[in-house]
């Protein structure tokens, strides 16, 4: 296989776009996993649902696949931008895929009800969600350091701003880890909760200073 860049009308292009895009979606399939059948008596009523361990696991799915969707749309926009793969874009791109593939397992540690309210599960999962991130964040700065983003991305501020988008996810998931190994589980989660505030306002501050924010 050559070493040259592939531009994007090339079989080669696609071929890694539709490769990262199955390992995106059996990895959102594979979370419906982690949800047990409750036991037939948690059946009778929807008190006796809501008191199995039914809801804790559904909002871990809920959560991991709302995590995922948003990678592979952070991922979409990438590619997106993207003028040439390279091969060291596709070796990013597999250490993404790599952590994404990995948040079903720690999703699970999570939401189980033997292990959900231990600190490792949920430090571990913030670490998972923390690298998945950076590990999109290197493919952009090494799309941009390689010129093989599009001209008319690569333009003035934006490429700062782009990168000021990714950081709050890691910085907040990589927070939460040292919060939750001293202070438990539940605490180290509400940390996660800052990036409704976080993200907004980094949002805003990049539309206020002239920076176009992707979408």
């Amino acid at each position: 296989m050559s070493n040259l860049p592939f531009d994007r009308s090339t079989i080669e292009f696609g071929r890694s776009i539709s490769f990262f895009d199955v390992i995106y979606g059996f990895a959102i399939t594979l979370l419906v996993t982690n949800i047990d059948l409750p036991p037939a008596g948690s059946w009778t009523s929807l008190a006796a649902l809501w008191n199995s361990h039914f809801p804790g696991q559904l909002f871990g799915f809920l959560l991991s696949f709302v995590v995922i969707a948003i990678f592979w749309r952070v991922n979409f926009r990438l590619i997106g931008s993207m003028a040439l793969m390279s091969q060291r874009l596709i070796t990013w791109n597999l250490v993404a895929a790599f952590f994404i593939i990995l948040i079903p397992f720690t999703t699970q540690g999570t939401s189980d009800p033997s292990t959900a309210d231990l600190r490792l599960p949920t430090a571990l999962y913030a670490l998972n969600i923390a690298l998945a991130s950076l590990s999109q964040t290197a493919i952009y700065l090494s799309a941009r350091k390689h010129g093989l983003t599009r001209a008319e991305v690569d333009k003035g501020k934006r490429g700062l701003g782009q990168l000021l988008l990714f950081l709050p996810v890691p910085a907040v998931f990589l927070a939460s880890i040292p919060v939750t190994l001293l202070a438990g589980a539940v605490p180290g989660r509400l940390v996660w909760a800052t990036l409704f505030i976080i993200n907004p306002i980094t949002g805003k501050f990049l539309t206020t200073a002239g920076t176009p924010t992707a979408r």
